[in-house]
């Protein structure tokens, strides 16, 4: 049944994006949106096509403007998109802001009453009247509000040429056999699709063709990566504190543990998943776990790492193994809770007063923060410190198509752990003493029978034997080995990976900056004929690798998402001598980063 007229065809374009646009829809928080996206992004998935979703929502609980971009791209881009090639305009508080962004001749739908078309003449408007369309679907007023978001799935459907059954498929996934839900949001769907098929005449500037490049991938946030990477680690303690954008990876966490940590014998969880007052006492407890032996993590955020940075320059100092997952967010201070950054490096790098150096591993996708968060367990106990796990609020939360995840063969390594038989063989045994060079000294877990296993365990000066001590040469000595350890890890934590060829300028990056980086590398030589060496550094400690890139290249451009350019500015620290072929490109206004912000940065220093 129709409700308003026919919306004339879209104007001659000169050209047809197949499988390679944006999508961005404008609405309110609490709205029930999220549903609905998440709904069209997995129906192009499902039809074959590349595609990522970013999320743009505020840090309250319901009212305040959300935008959710989907792209979809044949070659695999998962970047956010500089320009939105369709519009989806159901907040009236934004609807002009909206529009006024659109370059000319991108799509516009939006809610009719909101008359949008009267802005601009240069766009391609499409006037939907959700409100008829969802009271004559949905027969229960209350539930209207919930699925009017479905509307927009199926007419976007239809405009874009996305098969309903997929459409269908995705809503019994996401609402997961809620049969009653899955009928209603389908039913407004469906309407949606037939309304747009009735009144909407086809338009050829964005079209979605199946095909096969998603086959045997996945989607998933990386916060549910991390969470399966620290449950197939064997995580036995978690302590935590609610702070997003964190949460979900140890509510993820916990769900997983319901379902395949349970012991045989007990019926129980065999994983200790705490919510503590605060996160300075989460600190403390995963340390007290890691020293007694157990494999512990927490998960934070920046302003979590703040408060346990007392505890964690102890579990450095005293050497006790433990993972910390900063999930980073939008600071100083409070600042935008749900919005990106990657403001916590050089923090996470050098955490507490006095001289620190953590190891700390930087995922880029969903399979290292899968890989890195199982890793990082094996690098706290061998090498017997805190590890950071550094994510962002886009890896963390944002939805990411990817391959399975390669199941760990290797056993866990537990370090230079003495049981009873290798104390009775050893004469002098000292607990901070360096017996192989290597900084890692050996030690014991609480509990090791024998009698000759004990240490105290302390914060302040201490021998070789972990007795009190003053004496500034046992001091210089500790702190020279913690350094000789934390270098020594060089050769433990990922190495970088190289994209080269053969350019003598380079472009330097890590996390979740990779996948704009590719793409602008590939806008760098096909529009602007440039050629650029990529490293995408993984780990602190840095490898002989970075080191070696550093020495071959003319110029460095190293991407940041934070102001002060805080890994290049580690780079110089590490590599004084080569501070001055270093360049910061720089993005911090709180979005996703994307690929045409590198383009125009590295361009403007190139003139």
């Amino acid at each position: 049944m129709s409700f308003a007229p026919q919306v004339p065809s879209a104007p001659e374009n000169t050209k047809t994006l197949i499988n390679d646009f944006s999508v961005e829809v404008a609405t309110v928080n609490g709205s029930g949106s999220q549903t609905a996206n998440n709904v069209l992004m997995r129906a192009i998935f499902q039809m074959g096509v590349p595609v990522s979703g970013k999320n743009l929502f505020p840090s309250n609980i319901a009212g305040l403007p959300t935008w959710f971009q989907i792209r979809a791209n044949h070659r695999g881009y998962a970047a956010r998109k500089h320009d939105v090639d369709l519009m989806i305009c159901m907040n009236a508080e934004t609807a002009r802001e909206d529009v006024a962004k659109l370059k000319p001749q991108a799509l516009c739908l939006y809610d009719e009453p909101l008359k949008l078309n009267a802005l601009r003449t240069d766009l391609n408007f499409f006037p939907v009247p959700f409100q008829q369309l969802v009271a004559a679907s949905c027969p229960e007023p209350k539930l209207q509000k919930l699925v009017k978001n479905m509307i927009y799935v199926g007419v976007t459907a239809r405009m874009l040429g996305i098969d309903m059954e997929e459409v269908r498929k995705a809503i019994s996934r996401q609402l997961k056999g809620k049969q009653k839900a899955i009928e209603l949001n389908s039913g407004a769907a469906q309407a949606g699709f037939d309304w747009a098929d009735q009144n909407i005449q086809d338009q050829d500037r964005l079209q979605i063709i199946r095909d096969n490049k998603t086959e045997g991938q996945l989607i998933v946030d990386g916060n549910s990566a991390c969470a399966l990477g620290a449950m197939f680690a064997g995580v036995t303690v978690v302590a935590w504190y609610p702070i997003t954008p964190s949460s979900s990876l140890v509510e993820t966490l916990a769900e997983y543990a319901k379902e395949y940590r349970i012991d045989p014998v007990s019926g129980k969880t065999n994983v200790a998943i705490v919510q503590m007052e605060d996160e300075l006492a989460s600190a403390g407890v995963i340390i007290g776990a890691g020293w007694a032996g157990a494999r512990s993590m927490t998960a934070t955020s920046g302003p979590g790492i703040s408060l346990m940075s007392e505890f964690i320059g102890l579990a450095y100092f005293a050497e006790c193994p433990s993972v910390f997952v900063d999930v980073t967010r939008m600071g100083p201070s409070t600042g935008l809770p749900t919005r990106t950054s990657q403001g916590d490096i050089e923090m996470c790098a050098k955490c507490s007063h006095g001289d620190t150096y953590h190891i700390c591993l930087y995922p880029g996708n969903m399979e290292e923060c899968f890989q890195f968060t199982y890793e990082a367990f094996d690098l706290a106990e061998r090498y017997q410190t805190p590890v950071f796990v550094v994510t962002d609020l886009d890896l963390g939360m944002q939805n990411w198509a990817t391959k399975p995840f390669t199941y760990p063969e290797a056993k866990f390594d537990r370090g230079k752990v003495l049981d009873e038989q290798q104390l009775k063989e050893i004469q002098d045994w000292g607990r901070y003493k360096d017996v192989d060079g290597d900084g890692i000294c050996y030690r014991t877990v609480a509990g090791t029978p024998g009698g000759k296993g004990a240490y105290f365990t302390r914060g302040t000066g201490h021998s070789v034997h972990a007795l009190y001590s003053e004496k500034p040469e046992d001091w210089k000595s500790n702190i020279d080995r913690l350094r000789r350890k934390f270098d020594t890890a060089r050769t433990s934590v990922p190495a970088p990976i190289l994209l080269s060829s053969g350019s003598k300028r380079g472009l330097l990056a890590y996390g979740s900056s990779d996948s704009a980086v590719t793409e602008a590398i590939d806008l760098l030589s096909e529009v602007h004929g440039k050629q650029v060496d990529y490293l995408r550094v993984r780990a602190l400690p840095f490898t002989e690798a970075v080191e070696a890139f550093l020495d071959q290249m003319d110029v460095v451009y190293v991407v940041d998402q934070n102001r002060d350019g805080q890994m290049a500015n580690l780079l110089r620290e590490f590599f004084p001598e080569r501070s001055g072929k270093i360049r910061k490109v720089l993005h911090y206004d709180s979005t996703a980063i994307n690929a045409q912000t590198l383009v125009d940065q590295i361009n403007d220093f190139e003139k």
